[in-house]
């Protein structure tokens, strides 16, 4: 398997695998807000044949230093970049805001063929932390399309918070947006009835972070609605961090996330042979 970091076009940021035996499948890998560049899952992807690219796109130098106003044309441009190097096949693997990011690229991006979104949204969110301009507040849209915000669910100041073994859990905050804001849900779902790329979701119904199970409902009943295809993994017991086989990603220190190691690798496990059909 070869790796780099100085391979990347001006403008991409992040580390590229190239497998021993290419399948002619590249896979853009997106973390979520904790902004590291997902390595791990790029080799693993790569192991199974497939181009694997671990994208930095927010917090770096020259980048937005929040999930603020991203120009959803980062990833697009990653796009640009996977198709020169030759792949026929474009699948995006993306997790929690990684995975909203991934399922708004699909539907903006028709060269997608497929999109594996573990512990998704349905919806645009606002802004988490400061944009280019360094301010974390009044609130903004996460992502933007041709230099305009995309419509987005606002927070509500007055959720009180909630706590899980001494973490904060922010679930109950975004369950509290999606009824307080209702009448902006619409405007602000992902309209996946515009893709025909294959969706994947992998989802835990004890998400301590945010609802992803509900999300995931949403998406594949809007799907349907539309006579689309979805595919959908979900454990009661499994939380906001999925494993996929080998992984042994750390907990966050600072939110609750749910679930448990056994349960968060099972339902990775589950879906592990899906995804593989997939590439």
């Amino acid at each position: 398997m070869d790796t780099g970091h100085d391979l990347f076009p001006p403008g991409l940021q992040g580390e590229i695998f190239r497998p021993e035996r290419d399948i002619g499948t590249g896979v853009l890998v997106l973390a979520g807000s904790s902004g590291r560049v997902d390595s791990d899952r790029a080799k693993l992807f790569a192991s199974q044949g497939a181009t694997a690219i671990a994208l930095r796109w927010f917090g770096s130098e020259g980048q937005v230093p929040g999930i603020c106003e991203v120009p959803l044309e980062t990833f697009f441009s990653a796009v640009d970049y996977i198709v020169e190097l030759g792949c026929n096949r474009i699948v995006l693997v993306g997790t929690s805001k990684g995975a909203e990011a991934a399922l708004l690229t699909a539907v903006y991006d028709p060269r997608v063929s497929a999109v594996v979104a573990m512990s998704p949204s349905s919806v645009v969110w606002g802004n988490i932390g400061p944009g280019l301009d360094g301010i974390s507040w009044p609130e903004r849209s996460s992502w933007t399309l041709q230099g305009a915000p995309l419509p987005f669910v606002p927070t509500d100041p007055a959720w009180v918070r909630e706590y899980r073994n001494g973490l904060v859990a922010y679930r109950s905050l975004f369950e509290r947006c999606l009824d307080v804001h209702e009448s902006e849900v619409e405007a602000a779902s992902i309209p996946l009835e515009r893709t025909r790329a294959d969706i994947l979701l992998i989802a835990g119904s004890d998400d301590a972070l945010w609802p992803s199970d509900r999300f995931a409902a949403s998406i594949v009943r809007r799907r349907a609605a539309a006579a689309l295809p979805t595919q959908l993994f979900l454990r009661e017991d499994a939380g906001h961090r999925i494993l996929l086989p080998g992984e042994t990603t750390p907990r966050s220190s600072l939110h609750a996330h749910g679930g448990n190691d056994d349960a968060d690798a099972e339902l990775g496990r589950l879906a592990w042979e899906h995804i593989l059909s997939i590439l």
